[in-house]
């Protein structure tokens, strides 16, 4: 596959990140060769604000997760608050008996 045919694959940028000129991309996941694959902003909260980069991320991991319910209720009329029951149960499950390893290295660009 040509690069230029992968970027119909890439998820569309929110107008609010287009119009604010100081939005910063904090995540990216992809599957791909049947893994998960992850591009993080890490220290920005931390080396910026003095705000723990664990408080920081665990408040937009559960920001994404309300996102993730909305967005499920919207398009298949589940239940927003019981979607984001199963999505916290999965999360600490997964979390507590990973089904697989979190593996890979982290490149510093910047």
């Amino acid at each position: 596959m040509k690069s230029e045919e992968k970027i119909f694959k890439q998820l569309p940028i929110p107008e609010p990140a287009i119009r604010d000129e100081d939005a910063v991309e904090m995540l990216r996941v992809w599957i791909a060769e049947r893994k998960l694959h992850c591009s993080m902003k890490i220290g920005m909260h931390q080396e910026s604000m003095n705000i723990p980069e664990e408080k920081a991320w665990g408040t937009i991991l559960a920001d994404a997760a309300r996102h993730l319910a909305n967005a499920m209720e919207s398009r298949y009329s589940t239940d927003a608050a019981e979607s984001l029951r199963t999505i916290r149960d999965v999360f600490i499950n997964e979390l507590e008996d990973p089904s697989s390893d979190a593996e890979g290295d982290f490149v510093k660009k910047h």
